[in-house]
C-alpha cells in the first residue's frame, strides 16, 4: 500500500494537523474461521482459516488509514514480540502516525482470540492495563486533529476525557458506545455526549439508552444530544439526522456473505467521519459508510479487513459488470453509488490482509516507532528460494 500524499481528497492539509486522531488499547488479534461445528469441551476442531491483525482501537486506525485519513494513534505498547509487529504493522504497513504512543517495559501486550462464525464472533481476551492511565498517556495537549473518534462507553474515555481538550481545540468529535456487559445502561453515557459532534451507536444499544422501543425513537431521543445522530441497524442499514444541515436519511445495508463482522462498526465509523470533512450530503455519507462495512465484513481480521481504495475500485468494476450484464438491482446500486466513483484514485492501491502467521517485514523500512527495535531480514528468503 503506498504511504498517503501530504494533501488528501479528505480535504486540504494542513501543517501538523492530522484528519483523525485514536486513542486506547491496542489487541493482538488472532482470528479462527471455517468451523465445521462449533468447539466443545473435551474436543478439537480443525478450522479452515486463521488470521493475524491489530485490534482494539487499531481497527478504527487502519480503517481510517486506508480510507486515505491521516490518522494518528495515542496507545501503548509492550515490550514483547507481539508488540514489535504489531507497531511495525501500523506505521510502517498502514502508515497510521504512532509518535504520541509509547512503549513500556515489563508489559506484554493483550491478546484476543475471535472465533468467527455462522456471521458473529465470540471473543477470549487476556491483558491488563496500560501502565498508565490513558489521559496521562495522551498529555495534557493532544495531538492537532480535525477529527476524533471516541468510546464514550469505555469508562476511561468518561473518566479520563482527553478529547475535551480536543473538542476544545476544534476538533469534531465522533462518540460510540459499545455494549454494556452491565446492562445499566446508564444516564452517565448520555450526559458525557455533551461537546460530541456525532453519535454512532447500534440500534440495540441507541434503544437500550434511550429507553426506547424503536431505532426511529431512539434516534429521535439522541438528535436532542448531538448535532448528527446515527443509529446502525445491521443487515435493516442506517438511519441518522444532522441537525447542523437539516438533513435526515435512512439507507439500506448491502446485500453481502459475512465472514467476519469483527470491525465493521469500526470501518463504518472511519467512513463516516470521512465523508463528514469532505462535507458530502448526508445520505452519500451513511451510503459510504455501508458499503465500507459490507466489505470489511468478506474478510476476517478486524482491523487488516477493513477496505482500501483498490477494495472500493473492485467493488465498483464488479458492480459495472453486473449492470452490463443485466443483473437484477446493479444499474440501481451504481447510480446511488456514482459518487464514490467519482472519488476513487486513479491509482488507488491494494491493502494487506490477515496472514496466517506473523509476516515478514522483508520490503518495509526500518522502524520509525519509538523503541521499536530494527530486525535484520534473513538473506535467504526460503520464500523466494524454495530449493
Amino acid at each position: 500500500m503506498n504511504a498517503p500524499s501530504a494533501t488528501t481528497d479528505a480535504g486540504p492539509a494542513e501543517p501538523d494537523r492530522l484528519d483523525v486522531v485514536l486513542a486506547g488499547t491496542v489487541f493482538f488479534d488472532l482470528v479462527f474461521t471455517g468451523f465445521p461445528q462449533p468447539p466443545a469441551l473435551g474436543t478439537e476442531v480443525f478450522t479452515d482459516g486463521m488470521g493475524c491483525s491489530p485490534g482494539g482501537i487499531a481497527n478504527l486506525a487502519v480503517a481510517s488509514a486506508r480510507l486515505g485519513l491521516r490518522t494518528g494513534l495515542v496507545a501503548g505498547f509492550g515490550d514483547d514480540l507481539y508488540a514489535d509487529w504489531l507497531c511495525r504493522t501500523l506505521a510502517e504497513q498502514e502508515h497510521v502516525d504512532l509518535s504520541h504512543s509509547r512503549r513500556f517495559d515489563h508489559w506484554h501486550t493483550p491478546v484476543t482470540v475471535s472465533l468467527a462464525r455462522e456471521g458473529d464472533r465470540s471473543l477470549i481476551t487476556h491483558g491488563h492495563p496500560t501502565p498508565v492511565p490513558l489521559d496521562e498517556l495522551v498529555g495534557p495537549q493532544p495531538p492537532e486533529s480535525r477529527a476524533v473518534i471516541v468510546d464514550v462507553g469505555d469508562p476511561r474515555h468518561r473518566e479520563d476525557p482527553w478529547w475535551r481538550r480536543s473538542a476544545a481545540s476544534g476538533s469534531l468529535v465522533f462518540a460510540d458506545a459499545g455494549w454494556d456487559p452491565d446492562e445499566r445502561w446508564g444516564s452517565e453515557l448520555l450526559d458525557a455526549l455533551e461537546g460530541c459532534h456525532a453519535f454512532t451507536p447500534n440500534c440495540a444499544e441507541a434503544m437500550a439508552y434511550t429507553r426506547t422501543s424503536s431505532p426511529e425513537q431512539a434516534l429521535a431521543a439522541l438528535a436532542d444530544r448531538v448535532p448528527l445522530a446515527v443509529v446502525t441497524c445491521g443487515r435493516d442499514g442506517a438511519l441518522a439526522v444532522d441537525s447542523s444541515t437539516g438533513e435526515r436519511a435512512r439507507v439500506p445495508s448491502l446485500e453481502v456473505a459475512a465472514i467476519d463482522t469483527t470491525g465493521a462498526g469500526d470501518t463504518f465509523a472511519s467512513a463516516l467521519v470521512r465523508g463528514t470533512l469532505l462535507g458530502w450530503p448526508l445520505e452519500h455519507r451513511l451510503r459510504f459508510a455501508s458499503l465500507c462495512a459490507a466489505l470489511a465484513v468478506q474478510n476476517f481480521g478486524g482491523a487488516l479487513a477493513a477496505p482500501g481504495w483498490g477494495d472500493i475500485a473492485d467493488w465498483w468494476t464488479a458492480t459495472s459488470n453486473a449492470a452490463a450484464e443485466g443483473r437484477p438491482g446493479a444499474a440501481e446500486t451504481l447510480a446511488r453509488y456514482a459518487f464514490v466513483h467519482e472519488h476513487i484514485p486513479a491509482q488507488p492501491g491494494r491493502v494487506r490482509r490477515a496472514e496466517a502467521t506473523i509476516a515478514r517485514f522483508s520490503d518495509a523500512a526500518p522502524s520509525t516507532v519509538p523503541g521499536s527495535p530494527t530486525l535484520p531480514v534473513p538473506e535467504h528468503d526460503p520464500r523466494k528460494d524454495p530449493s
